[in-house]
């Protein structure tokens, strides 16, 4: 092993002090300058001409993987730059009725360079919190049904007392602002999972997906109830107005989603993670709920919280015992990764739901701040 340089000692002491305003700001530079390159018309056949705004970019990038996955102070923003230019490459598999021009370098391959890059680091790190030889050995199907049975009634998390029996009024709008994200675009990955050959399986999570798109309804669409409550605030309805409101943590949530669903031979992986989703947002929506009535909101305000606690114990079921375990018994030496998908969301979802969480409170204290 090579020992550091005295000058490259130094740099890094310098590098550790630059307080974290200015480390946000260095970084959002640099995604500045990579939406430049997203917004070129025809980026591969132009990358030299854009030289400079590709080595600003890709300089900050390097950085940031090299801080991401540490536990020094500067991780956090590291971590909120790569998942924000990840979720830009890849909401360009969604189609936003937008300008088609925005879509031109959808199957670029710098593009798809710059994913693989942050997707290879970011799974890494995710993949050390799993014992991944216990994994393999363990009962599948007696491992999800256990899971399940868990998961549908958990005791309270704190993130989900302080909901319950806290939240303000500016940490419900916190709430709506992060969850918009999501919740207007919803069930959009799964779309990705119904091409292909009609089975038994196919078919029930076919049906799971026009019950999220309210059978080909607009007006009982599930992200059609999560406007509603946005009206009712009188915020914005638009998917991404409050991008810059949501956390790394939510963000990654996000990609990874896309990343499984983009990703055929990472079919159980999903299957597992949808699961555990359908499972456990019950019992995380019956918070948010139990917020908003404390909070004497009308249905409109907390309508989608509301639909989503009654279809999806129906939706877990069958995620269960209509494609999980089915899937266990078709591919059994490769079961096991409907239990890595599983675990690995629900340690995604429940790093997300304390984000929420702590942000909704900022919220709250800086109301009570200006009142």
């Amino acid at each position: 092993m090579k020992t550091p340089s005295t000058a490259t000692t130094r740099r890094q002491s310098s590098e550790a002090i630059i307080s974290l305003p200015r480390l946000q700001s260095h970084y959002d530079y640099a995604e500045a300058q990579f939406e430049t390159l997203l917004e070129t018309e025809g980026l591969d056949q132009k990358l030299a001409t854009h030289r400079p705004i590709i080595q600003v970019f890709e300089r900050t990038l390097n950085q940031a993987l090299a801080t991401a996955y540490t536990d020094t102070s500067s991780s956090e923003a590291a971590q909120r730059f790569l998942h924000r230019i990840l979720y830009r490459i890849n909401r360009l598999k969604l189609f936003w009725y937008d300008e088609l021009k925005h879509y031109e370098n959808e199957r670029s391959n710098y593009l798809r360079g710059v994913r693989e890059q942050i997707e290879a680091a970011w799974q890494t790190w995710e993949m050390n919190f799993f014992d991944m030889p216990a994994l393999k050995a363990i009962d599948v199907g007696e491992s999800l049904a256990e899971n399940a049975k868990k998961d549908l009634n958990p005791e309270p998390s704190d993130a989900g007392l302080f909901f319950r029996d806290h939240a303000g009024r500016a940490g419900y709008r916190r709430l709506l602002e992060i969850s918009a994200l999501d919740g207007l675009v919803e069930a959009s990955q799964l779309s990705r999972m119904l091409g292909g050959v009609g089975n038994k399986i196919h078919s029930k999570l076919t049906k799971l997906f026009l019950e999220e798109y309210g059978g080909g309804r607009l007006s009982r669409k599930h992200s059609t109830f999560f406007a509603a409550m946005l009206n009712h605030f009188g915020m914005q309805t638009k998917p991404e107005a409050y991008l810059d409101a949501v956390p790394w943590e939510v963000l990654a949530g996000i990609n990874h989603s896309f990343l499984l669903s983009e990703r055929k031979r990472f079919f159980l992986r999903y299957i597992g993670g949808l699961l555990y989703t359908e499972i456990s947002v019950p019992s995380a929506f019956r918070n948010y709920l139990a917020a908003a009535t404390r909070l004497d909101l009308p249905q409109a305000a907390m309508g989608y919280w509301d639909l989503h606690i009654k279809e999806d114990v129906r939706h877990g079921q069958w995620m269960l015992h209509d494609v999980a375990l089915p899937l266990a018994k078709r591919y059994p030496d490769d079961a096991w990764e409907l239990v890595l998908g599983y675990h690995q969301q629900r340690l995604i979802s429940r790093r997300a739901g304390e984000a929420i969480a702590r942000s909704a409170h900022k919220a709250d204290a800086d109301n009570l701040e200006t009142a």
